[in-house]
């Protein structure tokens, strides 16, 4: 009997032995798969710049409250933390993903499309399994209520968007298209999904749908006016598109907001910082290699540009005949030189710029008055950020120095007007 106990005992011995042994390797194992699915999430988070949009200046990270001006008025920004009561920290893996890629909230109504989930639409399910798991587990809940828009009724009624959404919404997540290599496709995906691109790089309609999702809409990436800027048209177009850029030239500026055509400014500056630099050289790669495979799309249809500085030259070596020369000589010239190609990448150039060129002057007048953020690349501010000339120049000052700027070294771009100026002066110093 003594012996038949003993045997027991040592055979549950063992058992509980071999069964403590398998949790101790398991456990470890399916920690380290959801610390790696967190991890995953936290960099789709990054390519998605989540962060832009869901912090408010000097607040909290991914609580809210950031304001988004629409035409109608202002709306801000939710709390997407994983505080249960202000946040998101009820939400299932389903709510997360219909609100993620249709626009409805948990409690069924529906998100104005300043949220970009139409092209959110498109990410898949793996990658919004990873964006939710980052968003319950890897980020800290910050208890913050979010705040009513400020338009009013009847426009600030939610049921209308079902409609919208009916009619606008492309649902499905991005299939890769035959004939196409890996790199295009994942440049595509993350370009139209996550990357939103279009969402400010797009025109959009008379009910501010994206007027196209895709490559095969012929404005696609064109440009578009957005919150007091226009963001620049990403299409082969060879003056005020990608045309004259090399896939090198767009991945350099992804990484670092700054190349030989251009510097970041406005938005740009945010996506830079938080998005884009932090990213993975391939995906940076297939990023630009999709935008350089698009065709020419907007311009104004006017001959490629020629460098020709030598009517310029003159022009500032007598400055007093020409009242946006005065300007130019006074405030521009030491840090964009006589030759209007200054010392790129450190400081933009204005000769061929395409946002020089762009027939909509919106940023240019918009960073002349109110300068840009320091670019941040790898913990180092940019050395020579705009600065904001609003309190040194009046109206007619600034429309006279981007009239000389945008006709300048053979730019032949239009005028720019006080009117236009004083316009954007008013609506940038209200959303302040």
């Amino acid at each position: 009997m003594n012996r038949t106990l003993k045997l027991v005992s040592a055979a549950v011995f063992a058992m509980y032995a071999a069964l403590a042994h398998a949790q101790a390797v398991t456990q470890p194992a399916a920690a380290t798969a959801d610390d790696a699915l967190v991890q995953r999430g936290a960099y789709l988070a990054k390519v998605g710049d989540c962060i832009a949009c869901h912090s408010a200046p000097r607040g909290k990270p991914f609580a809210g409250g950031l304001p988004m001006t629409t035409p109608m008025g202002a709306i801000y920004t939710t709390n997407i933390t994983p505080d249960p009561e202000t946040g998101i920290g009820k939400y299932t893996e389903e709510d997360f993903s219909r609100s993620l890629r249709e626009g409805v909230a948990k409690d069924g109504h529906n998100l104005y499309p300043a949220m970009p989930y139409p092209s959110y639409a498109k990410v898949n399910d793996d990658d919004t399994r990873a964006l939710y798991a980052y968003f319950m587990h890897g980020v800290a809940p910050v208890k913050q209520a979010n705040r009513e828009s400020d338009i009013k009724w009847p426009l600030n009624m939610r049921w209308p968007l079902m409609f919208w959404n009916m009619v606008f919404l492309d649902k499905g997540v991005y299939q890769d298209k035959t004939g196409k290599d890996v790199a295009w496709n994942r440049g595509a995906y993350l370009i139209q999904g996550l990357g939103h691109c279009g969402s400010c790089h797009t025109p959009r309609g008379v009910a501010f749908q994206e007027k196209a999702l895709d490559e095969t809409g012929s404005v696609y990436l064109s440009g578009g006016v957005l919150d007091g800027w226009f963001a620049a048209n990403l299409t082969g177009e060879h003056n005020v598109g990608l045309g004259r850029w090399s896939e090198q030239d767009v991945a350099q500026f992804l990484k670092t907001g700054a190349n030989q055509h251009a510097s970041a400014f406005g938005s740009m500056t945010s996506v830079i910082n938080n998005s884009t630099q932090a990213m993975a050289d391939p995906d940076v790669t297939a990023m630009a290699r999709y935008l350089k495979s698009l065709p020419p799309a907007g311009g104004n249809g006017a001959a490629p540009y020629t460098y020709d500085a030598q009517a310029t030259k003159v022009a500032l070596a007598r400055p007093a005949n020409d009242a946006g020369a005065r300007v130019y000589t006074a405030y521009c010239m030491h840090c964009h030189g006589v030759d209007g190609r200054a010392f790129a990448p450190l400081l933009a150039p204005l000769a061929g710029n395409p946002n020089v060129l762009e027939a909509d002057a919106s940023s240019l007048v918009n960073v002349t008055l109110n300068g840009t953020g320091d670019l941040v690349i790898q913990g180092i501010p940019a050395a020579y950020p705009m600065p904001k000339f609003a309190p040194v120049l009046n109206d007619q000052q600034i429309a006279d120095v981007l009239t000389f700027v945008r006709a300048g070294w053979n730019n032949h771009a239009p005028a720019v007007t006080a009117a236009e100026v004083a316009k954007l002066r008013k609506s940038t110093q209200a959303a302040r």
